[in-house]
Parts: C-alpha cells; structure tokens; sequence
C-alpha cells in the first residue's frame, strides 16, 4: 500500500494521475472477476452455485486481509476508531462486498461477461446523482463530459452483445446485476466519506472481513460446509485467481485511488472496466468482438482521459 504521509508531498497533478492509475489497475482486476466466474460456471460433472463460489472467494482472500489488518495495526501512531465508526465500515464492507457480489454472481447464471459489465457500469450515474442528492455535491461540466463519453463508447462496445440468444434469462440477469449495480454505487459514496478517517488499508481490509463474515455466516445457514471440501482442483484454482487477482489487489488499488480522486472521479476512471473485459471475454470465453468494440473502446479510453487529465480540478473526498 502506498504511504498516505508520502503522497501528500506530491502535486495536485501528480495525486490525481496516480489516483486514477490505481484505479485503472484496480478495474483490469475487477474486470477478470466476471471472466473467472463464467469458467468456474463452465466446470463440467460440477456445477457450482453462485454462495458456494463467493464462500469460496472469501476462504482465499480473507487470510490476506486478516494478515495486513494485523500488520497495519502494530504500526505507531494508529488512530483508534470508535464503535460507530467500526459499525459504518463494516455496513459498507458487507454493502459493497457480499451484497453487490452475490447479486452479481447470481446474474452472471444469465447473462454473458459482456452484458454484465455494460449493466453494471452504470454505477458511476448513480454515485453522481447520490452524491448530489445526499451531500450537495456539484457535478462538474468535465465529469457529465467523461461520462457522456464513457457510457456512448459502453453502449457501442456492446451493441452486438444485447443478443437474447446469448443469455439464458436475460431480464433476470439483467435486474439482478443492476441491483448489484446500485448497491455497489452506495457502498462507494459511502466509502469515499469514511476512508480520510479509517485509512484506504484499514478500511480495506476491515470492509472485506465483515463481507466475509456475512457470506461464510449464510453459507452455514443454507449449505453443507462440507461440500466446499468436495470441489474438483479447477474451482480451486480459479477461486484462487478470484480471490487474489479480483478481490485483494483491486480492493487496495480502488481504496486508495478513491483516497487520492474522490469516489465520483473513481466511477468515471473506473469505466475502462468494460473494454478490458471484453479482451478477456475473447481470449478466455469465446465471447466476439467487432467494430463496435473497437470504436466503443476509443470513446471508453478519451473520456477516461478527460477525467484523469482533468479530475485534479475537483477536490479530494474529505
């Protein structure tokens, strides 16, 4: 993790084109996650729900967050959080992580990779108008322009994909991920408001352990614990790339760049999401790409530009 007391020293400038390269990096991670589920979906002689694969994320990962929590807090000068503070955080960990995550897994049982990310990024709407609605927060003129760029270059990106032969129930599918959508956009206007506080690491790690707790307190509740042991090594293994590559390393990327750019500015950034999954969508699901991508992808890139060159205008959530 960066260190917050270093980045202070740097410009403006310098803040916001670290901020959004974090999140760019943190979206390619996020990207993959919908990639990796559809193969573990794929497993043949063992189909897997979609609890069992996020229980599964969570025993993978949260050794991870348990271990950096440890060492985070053995450092000096740690502040200490009050009760309602630990409260907050955990709400918005089981929020953003368990709640989002598994309307996302259960929608991804319908539609394809591409589908679910054009549904999904529809977050950064959401975090804007929240974030309006609830703080007074202003939207600027270079952020409805980023966002008229970004979601132009989505919906050509993925012209081709709103094919109901390609879904299995794509009105289901698409309800649920956009609920994922809209939980997930709450958990970042929240997150934005309560990292300056806890600390991008801290609050990290203590979101993705109450989102832990939560999916292995209803995995004992509604499924045979032992059932997880019984797993052919491929759902091991993507679990394993699930959880390191698509939930360790994003979540510490994204935290800290909401740190650096603010949670609106993130949405925006974070919009590049959709272009890399359907790279990957291709590569590692056969999923096709046309011209469409290829112009979407361009609109998808310049209003990340716009947002990264000028984001720095706007001030940091604090």
């Amino acid at each position: 993790m960066i260190s917050e007391g270093w980045t202070a020293t740097l410009s403006p400038k310098m803040r916001y084109s670290l901020g959004a390269t974090l999140v760019l990096l943190g979206a390619a991670g996020f990207s993959a996650k919908a990639v990796l589920i559809r193969l573990a979906y794929r497993v043949e002689g063992h189909p897997i729900d979609s609890l069992s694969l996020l229980a599964l994320r969570m025993v993978f990962s949260v050794p991870v967050y348990l271990f950096i929590a440890y060492r985070l807090s053995r450092r000096a000068n740690v502040v200490s959080l009050s009760r309602r503070e630990l409260l907050v955080v955990a709400g918005l960990g089981v929020m953003g992580y368990f709640a989002a995550s598994l309307l996302d897994f259960l929608g991804l049982q319908y539609v394809t990779a591409g589908v679910e990310r054009l549904i999904l990024f529809v977050y950064p709407t959401i975090v804007l108008a929240v974030s309006a609605l609830l703080f007074g927060q202003r939207i600027r003129a270079v952020q409805v322009g980023a966002l008229l760029l970004t979601y132009a270059g989505i919906a050509l990106a993925f012209l081709d994909d709103i094919d109901t032969d390609l879904q299995t129930n794509l009105p289901l599918g698409a309800a649920l991920i956009f609920a994922s959508a809209f939980v997930y956009a709450l958990y970042l206007v929240g997150s934005g408001r309560v990292i300056q506080r806890v600390g991008s690491g801290r609050f990290t790690c203590y979101a993705m352990l109450a989102a832990g707790g939560a999916t292995f307190l209803s995995y004992l509740l509604t499924r045979d614990v032992s059932a997880l042991l019984k797993m052919p090594a491929e759902i091991y293994s993507l679990s394993i790339w699930l959880a390191l590559i698509s939930t360790v390393l994003p979540t510490f990327l994204t935290a800290e760049g909401i740190r650096l750019i603010g949670s609106d500015n993130m949405a925006i950034v974070s919009s590049a999401g959709p272009v890399i999954t359907i790279g990957l969508a291709y590569q590692f699901l056969g999923e096709r790409v046309g011209i469409w991508q290829g112009l979407g992808t361009l609109l998808v890139l310049a209003g990340v530009m716009l947002i990264s060159l000028r984001g720095r205008k706007a001030s940091p959530v604090g």
